[in-house]
């Protein structure tokens, strides 16, 4: 008879998937900052200073997983996807009342707690749908990070097209959209993340499948960035609007055509003899309990103790106790000790935090530099910050694969190039704005891309979403330290000595912070080497003859 885990699991992880990109777009609503601060700042009356500290209540509130990532082991994915929308739901929604004068007098901290409230809605949304699919696609684990933190990294040119193209610029309406549609969304999706079983890494269509779903992610980028720069020169009449949204939409849809495929034309498997049913039916139910942590296999039964003994038998008690070498399966506090924990969250967090500085401030930056109207500059940035992500998940995955390259190696290139892009920013040379931003955009998706399945290959993905969580708390530490402190309190100096106004304009706004960002990328890049040269042996050991294996010693 067919084991309960067989029988829960045996639809394909595709559906999952789709419904995963749909979920990431929702979950990259904090993006959005930047097109409604300036009503904040003007209706409610705030400086410069008060808009960035909700910057970092935006930033705080979207990394800030820990919950989340402990509820993913404790409760099925849609209840941390209903948790998520229901703080979407109250957050916004306080805020657009705030931003159209419907709640007047709205304390300043009820308003940061608020935003906070509000785009913490994005780590519900994001760790439900990453953790299931990692665990899921076990074995291709940075080309799942990378298409799904490549969609969060584009849902920022989604918005700018929705804000632009849809709600004709208008900010309250984009919190209301923000308040009502996310949570409508996410409700529609939410049966559809679920554990499945995992994909094989024996079934020749999952590369294909992974390929269109690349192809057609890169044709959405290129789409949405086309139409942004179009909508911005030239004038469109509302038809042939509504008519560039649905095509959007359309591409947005395309993962869907997978799991369709399948069910029109489902694989011929091969129908093993009665007597090997038995044997195909109760060797997942042995093999997993040795394995189940790197290849996904969480969901679990009665089974898993009787095993357990079994081995403990067979092996010895005592090696049951021993802690876990790199590869296996931590638990958070196990990771917590680890060196390669936390050279890992440094150079993520040197990564992540400059580049998270230069986000919160692109319009300042755009206006200090001569550019009043930053729309096109924050849809290249989240381009190519899709591109990084996408990309280096894939390019990661073929040289792990056929050299055994550690995926640490691409966030210390990352590092290099964004020394030379901060460099460039305080140069403030003329018509390489657009470039260096472009270039960040994608230093910035690598960083974010590469940590996932990194921190799933060194510590396993049993606690996975306990430990992301706490790696994702880099961006709001940076953005206290380099945004709200560094940059702040440099533009407000400069602002001063330019007469006291509130906005800044020059090269000298923002030229000693990029030099420190240069400095501290700097320091990312040696961290990063001493974590590449440390973990060569491990991505040796895990990827030897070209395919994810489990360490030998991992059946204990």
């Amino acid at each position: 008879m067919p084991s309960p885990v067989l029988k829960a699991g045996s639809r394909p992880p595709w559906v999952g998937l789709a419904a995963a990109v749909w979920v990431e777009i929702a979950a990259g609503n904090g993006s959005n900052f930047p097109l409604y601060s300036p009503l904040l700042k003007s209706v409610l009356g705030f400086n410069q200073q008060q808009v960035t500290i909700l910057g970092v209540a935006n930033d705080f509130g979207e990394s800030v997983g820990l919950l989340p990532g402990i509820a993913c082991n404790k409760f099925p994915p849609w209840s941390v996807l209903l948790v998520g929308t229901v703080f979407c739901f109250l957050g916004y929604g306080v805020i657009w009342l705030a931003a159209t004068q419907t709640l007047a007098d709205l304390p300043y901290w009820l308003l940061f707690l608020t935003l906070f409230i509000a785009t913490n809605s994005n780590a519900w949304f994001g760790t439900a749908v990453l953790v299931t699919n990692m665990r899921n696609f076990p074995l291709n684990r940075g080309t799942v990070a990378g298409i799904l933190k490549g969609y969060v990294g584009l849902s920022a040119a989604v918005y700018t097209v929705i804000y632009s193209i849809v709600l004709k610029k208008s900010s309250s309406n984009l919190l209301l959209f923000l308040a009502l549609g996310i949570p409508a969304l996410s409700l529609a999706m939410m049966y559809f993340v679920r554990a499945c079983n995992p994909a094989s890494e024996e079934d020749s269509s999952v590369n294909v499948h992974f390929i269109f779903t690349q192809a057609f992610s890169v044709i959405l980028g290129v789409y949405l960035i086309t139409i942004t720069v179009l909508y911005e020169t030239v004038s469109l009449s509302d038809a042939v609007s509504c008519i560039l949204v649905a095509i959007m939409v359309i591409l947005l849809l395309s993962p869907l055509a997978i799991p369709i495929k399948m069910t029109l034309f489902p694989a011929n498997p091969r129908n093993p003899a009665p007597e090997d049913n038995a044997t195909q039916i109760d060797e997942p139910l042995l093999v997993p309990s040795s394995s189940a942590t790197n290849l996904g296999s969480f969901h679990e039964t009665d089974y898993t103790s009787d095993v357990d003994i079994l081995l403990a038998i067979g092996e010895g008690a005592v090696k049951q106790k021993r802690r876990p070498r790199r590869g296996e399966d931590f638990k958070f506090h196990e990771a917590f000790i680890k060196a390669d924990f936390w050279l890992l969250w440094l150079v993520y967090f040197l990564g992540v935090g400059s580049g998270v500085t230069v986000l919160n401030n692109l319009s300042q930056i755009g206006v200090a530099l001569g550019y009043n109207d930053t729309t096109i500059l924050l849809s290249l940035f989240s381009f190519c910050n899709f591109v990084g992500r996408l990309g280096s998940g894939a390019v990661s995955e073929y040289f792990v694969r056929s050299r055994t390259i550690p995926r640490t190696v691409w966030m210390t290139v990352s590092h290099v190039l964004m020394i030379l892009v901060f460099l460039l920013y305080a140069s403030a040379l003329s018509g390489t704005l657009y470039a260096a931003t472009a270039l960040l955009g994608i230093c910035y998706g690598v960083h974010y891309s590469m940590m996932v399945p990194i921190a799933s290959e060194l510590f396993g993905l049993k606690h996975f979403g306990v430990i992301y969580s706490f790696m994702l708390l880099g961006n709001p530490i940076g953005a206290i330290l380099f945004s709200a402190l560094l940059a702040g309190y440099v533009y407000d100096a400069e602002a001063a000595k330019q007469g006291g106004a509130s906005t800044c304009l020059g090269p000298e706004c923002f030229r000693l912070t990029f030099q420190v960002l240069a400095g501290v990328c700097g320091l990312g890049t040696i961290l990063g080497v001493i974590l590449t040269i440390r973990l060569k042996p491990v991505y040796q050991m895990l990827y030897a003859g070209g395919s994810f294996r489990l360490p030998q010693s991992s059946s204990h």
